[in-house]
C-alpha cells in the first residue's frame, strides 16, 4: 500500500499566491471561480487532486488552495483527537448529503421507495430467515478481512448446525456471528467501556496466541503499529496509557453524551467505526469490534435495515480501497470526510445489492409457490417454500431440526412440524444419525415439483 503524498501547507500556499505579481487579484479570481469543497462532485485527495486538477488557467497548487479553503469552511471539528492532541473534522459536501438522503430514505423510518414488495423482510413468517442469512454473512466476511480462510459454505453449515469449530478461521467466524447477536441484543443500552470489552472478547476468544489479551485494552509493552505488506508504517495509534479516557470519550460520542450541537446518526456511527479503528485499543480484533459498532449505532439509531446488509461483503472486495480511506483522512489534515464518504459509497452499495437480492428471492419463492400449487401441494409455510426451493437446487441438502430452527428463528416444535409435514408429503426423507434425525431430498422431488423446463 502505497502511502499517499500529503498535501501542501495551506498558509504556506496563500504566501506564495500574495508574494507573486499581481498576486492579491490572482488570488480573488481563484476565489471567485467557486470551485466548492468537492468539484465535479469528487472530494479528491492531494495525491490525485495534483495529476487533474479541475482548471487549466491555475496550477494545481493554486486550485487546491480554494478546494482547500472550501472544505474549512464546511468543516467541523470532532471530539476525536490524534496522537499530539490534534482534533478530527469533517465536513458535509453535497455528494455526502446524497447519500445521506438515500440512506435515511431506505434505510430507516417506513417501507418506501427501492423495497416496497420486498416481503422477505417484512412478512413476520421470513423476516428471521433473512436476519440470520445477514447475520452469518456479515460475520464470514468480516472475518476474512481479517484473514479467516474458508469455504462460505462450510461456515453456513458449521452455525447452522452448531458444530463446534475445527479450526482458527472457523472459531473466528463463530465469534464473529455471536458478536452480532450481542450488538444486537444491545442496541437498546447506552454504549460502555464494559461492552467493548465484552464485545472484544466474544470476538477474539479462542483465536488469539496469547489469550489473556481477549476482554481487555493493550498494555505499554505491546506496542502496536500498522504496516503495510513491505513494512512500512502506515498507522501509529494512540499510546496504552491514554486508551482508558479515550475509550470513555468514545462511548460519550456514541451515546451523544456531550453534544453541543446535531450530529446525523450515519455520519456519527461512520466516525465510530475510524475512532476505534484509529485508536486501536485491542491487541487483536479491532477491526471487527470496529464494524460491528458501526451496526450498534446504525440500529439502535433507527436504521433497521442495516440488519440486514453486509459492509464487509462489500469492504472486502475492494480492501486497497478501504484501507486508503484511513490513509488518506490521516494524511490530510484529520479529514475523516475521505472516509465519511467511503463508507456512505459502500453502506449504499449494501442496499443497492440488498435491494436486488430481495427482489430476486422473492421472485423465487413466487415460483416455487407457483410449482407447489401446480402439484397440487399447497399449504406450505414461507419456511417449507424456503427449505423446497433449497432442496430442488442442493440434492445432497441435509437438513436437521436444530438447523432449521436456527435459520429461521424459530422454535423446536415448530421446525420439527415443518420438516415431518415435509416428510409427509414425500418432499423429503428421514434417516437417523445417532441419536439425531436427518433430513434429505427426496429421489424425485423433481418428478414431485415439476419445474417450468
Amino acid at each position: 500500500m502505497k502511502v499517499p503524498l500529503s498535501p501542501p501547507d495551506l498558509h504556506q500556499l496563500l504566501s506564495a499566491l500574495l508574494a507573486a505579481p499581481s498576486g492579491a487579484q490572482r488570488l480573488q479570481e481563484l476565489l471567485s471561480l467557486d470551485l466548492g469543497p468537492a468539484p465535479g462532485g469528487k472530494y479528491r485527495h492531494w495525491d490525485t487532486f495534483r495529476h487533474a486538477p479541475p482548471r487549466a488557467d491555475f496550477s494545481a497548487k493554486e486550485q487546491w488552495f480554494a478546494v482547500k479553503s472550501a472544505r474549512n469552511a464546511l468543516a467541523r471539528p470532532l471530539p476525536l483527537t490524534d496522537t499530539r492532541q490534534r482534533p478530527f473534522k469533517v465536513a458535509l459536501p453535497a455528494p455526502a448529503l446524497a447519500m445521506l438522503h438515500r440512506v435515511d430514505r431506505d434505510a430507516a423510518g417506513n417501507l418506501s421507495g427501492a423495497f416496497v414488495g420486498t416481503e422477505p423482510i417484512t412478512n413476520p413468517a421470513t423476516r428471521e430467515t433473512y436476519l440470520f442469512k445477514s447475520i452469518v454473512e456479515e460475520a464470514i466476511t468480516s472475518s476474512q478481512l481479517e484473514g479467516a480462510s474458508t469455504t462460505r459454505n462450510v461456515a453456513k453449515d458449521m452455525i447452522q448446525n452448531g458444530r463446534p469449530p475445527f479450526t482458527r478461521s472457523e472459531r473466528m467466524i463463530l465469534n464473529n456471528y455471536q458478536g452480532m447477536l450481542l450488538v444486537r441484543h444491545h442496541v437498546h443500552a447506552p454504549l460502555t467501556p464494559e461492552f467493548l470489552l465484552e464485545l472484544q472478547r466474544t470476538l477474539t476468544g479462542g483465536t488469539l496466541d496469547d489469550e489473556s489479551a481477549a476482554g481487555r485494552l493493550r498494555t505499554a509493552d505491546e506496542h502496536i503499529v500498522i504496516e503495510d505488506e513491505t513494512g512500512v508504517v502506515l498507522h501509529t495509534p494512540p499510546t496504552a496509557d491514554v486508551l482508558g479516557d479515550r475509550m470513555r470519550a468514545l462511548c460519550d460520542f456514541a451515546n451523544g453524551t456531550n453534544d453541543s450541537e446535531f450530529v446525523h446518526p450515519v455520519v456519527r456511527a461512520i466516525l465510530l467505526h475510524l475512532w476505534l479503528a484509529y485508536d486501536h485499543p485491542f491487541v487483536d480484533g479491532n477491526g471487527r469490534t470496529a464494524r460491528a459498532l458501526f451496526y450498534w449505532s446504525m440500529v439502535r439509531a433507527g436504521y433497521w435495515l442495516c440488519e440486514y446488509v453486509s459492509i464487509s461483503r462489500i469492504l472486502k472486495k475492494a480492501r486497497g480501497q478501504y484501507a486508503r480511506a484511513y490513509l488518506y483522512t490521516e494524511s490530510d489534515d484529520n479529514d475523516a470526510t475521505y472516509f465519511l464518504l467511503y463508507q456512505l459509497r459502500v453502506l449504499c452499495r449494501a442496499i443497492d445489492d440488498l435491494e436486488e437480492y430481495l427482489h430476486r428471492k422473492a421472485r423465487q419463492l413466487h415460483d416455487i409457490e407457483r410449482l407447489v400449487h401446480r402439484a397440487s401441494l399447497d399449504g406450505l409455510n414461507p419456511r417449507q417454500l424456503a427449505l423446497v426451493r433449497h432442496a430442488l437446487t442442493s440434492e445432497f441438502a441435509r437438513y436437521t431440526v436444530a438447523s432449521h430452527q436456527r435459520s429461521h428463528g424459530t422454535s423446536y416444535e415448530t421446525a420439527r412440524s415443518d420438516l415431518l409435514r415435509l416428510v409427509q408429503l414425500g418432499l423429503l426423507r428421514q434417516s437417523k444419525q445417532g441419536k439425531a434425525f436427518v433430513f434429505h431430498p427426496a429421489a424425485d422431488i423433481h418428478q414431485r415439483i415439476p419445474s417450468d423446463r
